[in-house]
């Protein structure tokens, strides 16, 4: 979920929880607090743990899982461990990024981290230059703190095969949400995602529909949010542009701290087209009050 600001650019927990709480009642089963949507890399350790604790309290029932990891394993397994007293059910923890760790470094952090509490491993290459490979994702399933990974390589083929050798206690979601329908077809298990800000019920139909064996109507929901989903990914550095719609749909969530910018009028308005065009199946557009 996305971190809403104050006025002078402050955690604000209040919106947060209102936020969390409509997240969930539109179908998520849970949130995830301070991943990258919810602009990590610029919240302090204090501020992650205030706003994890605040959602706990407005989600007593859902699950609550925290983004903990970073490039220093040392810091990563310290802030997972004050975030496990603070009340997540999971930990997600991203690839470590810059650095480029060889496989076996890899394997090594999420070993650390997953200790601390039940660990989701993050695989994104895009954002951290490094992938982890489908070997390595497999070896780090055997841990037992080891819980599932956030997929998002773009790599069919080897998310395919984490689904087809991975331990039955495995969860493999999507971290691409164009991709989660794919990944669904491979035998994973669904998907933590953006959109769900703004069409969650949608998301879960769709899930549900292929899990049912509903193929057709799947793939018309998947159809007919594709144009949004790669619009909330291509028309800026997310989570710029879902931040924003929410900011032009009700009120203010407050900007985003720099170095991510607002973005530019005719930009967003053509996220907003897109928005228009999925009709129906955009549920949250209601202010949060």
């Amino acid at each position: 979920m996305v971190t809403p600001f104050g006025p002078t650019g402050e955690v604000n927990l209040d919106a947060a929880q209102r936020l969390a709480r409509r997240l969930v009642d539109d179908g998520s089963e849970g949130v995830v607090v301070a991943g990258t949507t919810g602009e990590s890399p610029t919240l302090s350790d204090q501020e992650k743990l205030e706003l994890l604790r605040a959602v706990r309290e407005a989600l007593p029932d859902a699950t609550v899982v925290a983004g903990t990891g970073g490039n220093d394993t040392r810091h990563s397994v310290h802030l997972s461990e004050r975030a496990m007293s603070a009340g997540a059910d999971a930990l997600l923890a991203v690839v470590p990024y810059y650095n480029r760790p060889p496989q076996e470094g890899i394997l090594r952090h999420f070993e650390a981290i997953s200790k601390a509490g039940p660990t989701i491993m993050y695989n994104i290459q895009g954002r951290t230059a490094v992938n982890m490979t489908a070997e390595t994702t497999l070896r780090a399933a055997e841990l037992p703190g080891v819980i599932g990974v956030k997929e998002a390589s773009g790599d069919l083929t080897q998310i395919a095969l984490i689904c087809a050798r991975r331990p039955p206690d495995f969860w493999v979601w999507s971290g691409d949400d164009g991709m989660t329908l794919p990944l669904l077809s491979v035998g994973g298990d669904g998907v933590i995602c953006v959109i769900s800000h703004l069409a969650g019920a949608a998301m879960a139909r769709m899930i549900q529909a292929h899990l049912g064996g509903d193929a057709p109507a799947a793939a018309l929901i998947h159809g007919r949010l594709l144009p949004l989903m790669r619009a909330l990914m291509t028309a800026s550095t997310s989570p710029i542009p879902v931040k924003s719609v929410l900011n032009r749909l009700g009120p203010d969530l407050g900007g985003l701290r720099l170095p991510l910018l607002d973005m530019p009028p005719d930009a967003l308005d053509g996220v907003m087209a897109e928005l228009q065009a999925a009709g129906d199946l955009i549920s949250i557009g209601a202010p949060l009050g």
